[in-house]
């Protein structure tokens, strides 16, 4: 089965992100068609700002980012799942003219309606879009990456709660962010969360695909200590 899956942006960002945390190589032709159509969704009617647009399936039923955690409404669901089409066409490494073209435009249009919002610079509307919009910039997408990411993990600090987790924000989807940053503060995040990390693993049983996902994530959070 390949990557790519026309009915639906969230499974197709999911089947990307799984081949590219457990390391296995996506075959060229696969990237490409991937990479092809996820250019041909962006700014398309139904899309967040600029954003790869979901399909209707995607708006129809909501979705599970890649750690288990549901985005249920329309509009958070429509910003979590354009940031992560926007990282996952950058990540796929396909370059051409359609495919530049589709992230200047997506990086253009929500960017001027990220530097107009008044969420706190680095973040976005709620805990879970911020995550989101941190993936994308980790990747190299929008405007100011680094400075951006070194912000909104600034933000992350003031929400640190007893026991090494934060108000509001996913536990494994965060972690999951953090694993993937480099900027300014990810390292002292990533020493607060670690008891919290160590406890989860300590208790978590199973072996459902998000199970072994979140797994991963938490061990691979404490590696970076």
């Amino acid at each position: 089965m390949g990557i790519l899956n026309k009915q639906s942006l969230a499974v197709t960002v999911d089947n990307i992100n799984a081949e590219q945390f457990f390391g296995r190589k996506i075959p060229i032709t696969q990237r490409r068609a991937a990479a092809k159509w996820l250019a041909s969704r962006q700014g398309i009617d139904g899309a967040y700002s600029g954003l790869i647009a979901p399909t209707d399936r995607d708006r129809r039923g909501g979705f599970k980012v890649f750690t288990g955690e549901k985005i249920t409404s329309g509009a958070g669901a429509g910003h979590v799942l354009g940031e992560e089409g926007c990282r996952a066409l950058i990540t796929l490494g396909v370059s051409n003219k359609e495919i530049r073209g589709a992230l200047e435009n997506a990086w253009d249009e929500f960017g001027a309606r990220l530097k107009a919002s008044t969420s706190p610079k680095g973040t976005f509307c709620c805990a879970s879009c911020s995550v989101a919009l941190w993936r994308h910039l980790a990747a190299g997408g929008l405007s100011e990456p680094e400075r951006q990411l070194a912000a909104g993990l600034k933000y992350l600090k003031l929400h640190r709660m007893e026991g090494g987790r934060w108000r509001r924000f996913p536990f494994y989807y965060t972690i999951f962010a953090l694993t993937e940053i480099e900027a300014r503060g990810v390292k002292a995040e990533l020493k607060f969360c670690a008891p919290a990390c160590e406890r989860a693993l300590r208790h978590m049983r199973g072996t459902n695909e998000y199970t072994v996902r979140c797994r991963t994530v938490l061990e691979r959070a404490l590696e970076r200590l």
